[in-house]
């Protein structure tokens, strides 16, 4: 395997020294195909456990995996068991991190299993997590409910707040000298909020002190790897649901996180000891997906583009939710420009009516699947606010302009005007 902590954008390829693209790199970085008979693909590893050549290249390979001694110079990190590793997870972690340029990743079985294994290892009791508002169901529900139970606290702001609002809310908990994570989804599932990563930045020094620093984590899944790129803008960890887009393909459930290799190394420790790991199969359908990534994403963009703009018209849809709807005088603009390189393919829109009305448009699609997930090939549309937010408080989905009359769209890879007549026969049915 190559080594990530080298430049991410200098590696020395077949001898010489060419700077290439992520997408380049995704064809083979990290793989040698001698060590697998030549195979021109990485092969699925599917076993448990890998044979030493002695007893004491296994002792050697136990010290490097549990910290007992750090790596020395030209030596890799030895193939053990597969829960601490695996050659397809191993390569798929090296060429995740070369989009974020980050210095380690891990792999989990799903993006909730990168979230909470993350969280619990780099928090403990009496800690503060602060967090934005609106976040993923299952987010809300972990933080604000499991979290509880060991006695780490949990506090929400919501976008367009000031920095000076968010640290009166920080101290007004009476924990602010426990701050120890500010965890932000942007943009925010299903609103496309924006919160500005440098102003969390700014927030997390403030309360960092000489024996503690204040980590700052994002979920990246709505736009990243490839429109935004947290940690160039001093953010920590970033963490995907690995099943949307870097999946792709709605065949896989798995999650990520990539960051320093300090936090990663507590990281994948946890993960080992937690048993949250991805599997080899796993590993493999992510490392082939990684290869059309850019190309899906971007074709998705075009199409939402399309889409957002022709529902912006509709006389039937009241509000439209899409980053690429933004304009110079908008208070997210600045934040767009700053931090995103492509408004995305989620959109999310208000219909005329509650409730009834929504489902009648869900009900009436047909090239469109009524199903939650995204980041897809397929496109896909749902009702969040019954549905994949359905455990976020009622009152505070209001707040969050979350209501019943909202439905959530990721936009695929089907020609544009295909989707736009399917959406289009279906708000006839109103």
């Amino acid at each position: 395997m190559l080594n990530p902590n080298l430049p991410i954008m200098a590696k020395v390829i077949s001898k010489t020294k060419i700077k290439m693209r992520p997408e380049s790199l995704m064809m083979s970085y990290g793989y040698k195909p001698e060590l697998s008979e030549g195979a021109v693909k990485c092969p699925i590893f599917q076993t448990s456990t890998f044979v030493f050549q002695t007893a004491e290249e296994g002792k050697s390979f136990f010290e490097v995996a549990y910290g007992k001694r750090a790596l020395r110079p030209k030596e890799v990190t030895g193939l053990i068991y597969s829960r601490i590793n695996n050659p397809d997870l191993e390569i798929l972690e090296n060429r995740l991190c070369l989009w974020d340029e980050a210095e380690d990743g891990a792999v989990f079985e799903s993006g909730m299993a990168a979230i909470s294994t993350t969280v619990l290892e780099l928090l403990k009791p009496g800690d503060l997590l602060l967090h934005s508002e609106p976040i993923y169901g299952g987010s809300d529900h972990f933080f604000k409910h499991i979290l509880a139970k060991f006695g780490i606290h949990s506090v929400g702001f919501m976008p367009n707040q000031s920095k000076e609002e968010i640290v009166t809310i920080i101290k007004s908990t009476g924990k602010a000298e426990n701050l120890a994570m500010i965890f932000i989804e942007s943009p925010a599932n299903p609103t496309n909020d924006l919160i500005d990563m440098k102003m969390c930045v700014e927030i997390a020094k403030q309360f960092s002190t000489k024996d503690k620093k204040v980590i700052t984590a994002i979920d990246n899944t709505f736009l990243g790897p490839v429109f935004s790129h947290p940690i160039k803008h001093g953010f920590d960890l970033v963490l995907y649901s690995a099943t949307k887009y870097i999946g792709g393909h709605s065949d896989v459930i798995a999650g990520a996180c990539v960051g320093s290799s300090i936090l990663m190394k507590r990281i994948k420790s946890f993960r080992s000891i937690m048993g949250t790991m991805a599997s080899p199969n796993t590993g493999w359908l992510l490392m082939r997906s990684l290869e059309t990534l850019k190309m899906r994403m971007t074709l998705q963009a075009e199409n939402a583009m399309r889409i957002a703009d022709w529902l912006d018209k509709h006389p039937k849809v009241e509000k439209v939710y899409y980053l690429g709807l933004l304009k110079k005088g908008d208070k997210q603009y600045p934040i767009y420009k700053q931090q995103c390189l492509s408004p995305g393919a989620m959109i999310s829109f208000d219909v005329k009516g509650g409730e009834k009305k929504a489902f009648k448009v869900l009900n009436a699609l047909k090239l469109i699947k009524l199903a939650v997930s995204l980041g897809s090939t397929e496109s896909l549309a749902e009702h969040p606010y019954s549905m994949t937010h359905s455990p976020v408080n009622d009152e505070l989905k209001m707040k969050m302009n979350l209501t019943e009359k909202m439905i959530r769209l990721s936009v695929g890879v089907e020609y544009y005007e295909d989707i736009i007549a399917d959406i289009e026969q279906a708000l006839k049915k109103i």
